[in-house]
């Protein structure tokens, strides 16, 4: 069987893991998680980066920054994981769904502004697939109504706009380290901060509330109860492995890029004959093949390509079933505008095998299957 994802682990994990131990600083902040922080500060240009537990804990953290509170409004697209609308569901806020545009599957820049009102705080640009979303027009929109942005680049590390790092661009960018995403901790993600004035406060949300941070840079004699906040640091251990990857970063993603770049060469034919749509990568932005995807005609037929696939040992799987048409979606938001692609091209989209090591024999099994089934 070619399995759908593997995560990655290219050989030093269990030695840093095995040193994490020893030093008897497993818990937050401990040396990895600070190297995995300084790494990506300086990989990205980000004011200040946190490493958390999750990215949905960043998105809670970038929430609670935002000053969310009951009844205020977010803006960002229904297709999408759902931990982009309850990290601000959590704060009591109303989600406002717009549509996504069909060659990126990223929401629709165009239709953003509409969906502002005196309600409205903040826009949630979501970089599907590690594609950018239009971020030029988001900010404009965002510095003229005097909005918030906060990026979901949970797939966008490693990934640029205009040569900006993802989740570098609105006021926080929030990344993920899942086990299914390019560089892994297993569980695990991370708050990229640009206004230095947010990262005090950002550090005190991150230690259950408390000044902790600035009592272990001797800032302070003591540490004490501030202002609201979680357990958002993740263990050194995870950290540690993580710092495996960042360190081989270049080679993951080099490999992906070099996956990706063979599927779609070697699925060109199908989309010139009109069988099949292709990922679609726009002027300025920089991709990091966090997957490949292709669409077929209908839902009708991705099932049966699911299924033929299966039956020849390959691994696929859809994404996304649109936040707005969930129960909890009925109930915390509202879609505004027409639903025009949202639905439709989510029923449409077939992820394939990818992940740092996939063996080109493996590969090539994939692209001759998807072949024959389209024969």
């Amino acid at each position: 069987m070619i399995n759908f994802n593997v995560a990655p682990m290219v050989g030093t994990e269990l030695g840093y893991i095995k040193q994490a131990m020893e030093s008897h600083k497993i818990c937050g902040d401990g040396s990895f998680t600070k190297k995995c922080n300084a790494w990506l500060e300086e990989q990205t240009g980000a004011c200040k980066v946190l490493l958390t537990t999750s990215c949905t804990h960043a998105l809670e953290m970038a929430a609670i920054l935002c000053d969310i509170k009951a009844g205020d409004e977010v803006i960002m697209p229904s297709y999408t994981f759902v931990s982009t609308a309850d990290a601000f569901v959590g704060r009591g806020a109303k989600i406002v769904f717009v549509d996504v545009r069909p060659d990126t599957m990223n929401i629709d820049e165009s239709l953003i502004e509409k969906a502002i009102t005196e309600k409205t705080k903040v826009i949630v640009p979501v970089h599907y697939a590690g594609v950018a979303c239009e971020m030029d027009t988001i900010m404009d929109i965002a510095h003229r109504h005097g909005l918030k942005v906060v990026e979901d680049a949970a797939q966008g590390v490693n990934a640029f706009y205009k040569g900006k790092a993802l989740g570098t661009i609105g006021d926080f960018g929030c990344f993920s380290f899942h086990e299914t995403k390019n560089y892994s901790m297993g569980e695990g993600g991370a708050l990229l901060i640009k206004n230095p004035d947010d990262i005090e406060r950002a550090e005190i949300i991150r230690e259950k509330g408390t000044n902790r941070s600035k009592f272990f840079r001797g800032q302070i004699d003591k540490y004490t109860w501030v202002d609201y906040g979680s357990s958002y640091l993740p263990s050194d251990m995870n950290a540690a492995y993580l710092w495996a990857q960042l360190e081989a970063f270049e080679d993951i993603n080099n490999d992906r890029l070099n996956s990706w770049n063979k599927y779609y060469k070697a699925f060109l034919p199908l989309y010139e004959e009109g069988k099949i749509e292709l990922p679609f990568i726009p002027e300025g932005c920089t991709h990091n093949a966090h997957m490949f995807y292709l669409k077929a005609k209908s839902l009708e037929e991705r099932s049966r390509l699911i299924a033929f696939l299966k039956e020849n040992g390959v691994g696929s799987a859809f994404h996304y079933v649109p936040l707005h048409s969930a129960p909890a979606g009925e109930r915390f938001g509202v879609f505004y505008g027409e639903d025009k692609y949202t639905t439709e091209h989510s029923e449409r989209l077939l992820r394939l095998p990818m992940y740092y090591g996939l063996r080109g024999e493996d590969l090539n099994t994939v692209c001759e299957k998807v072949k024959e089934f389209y024969k």
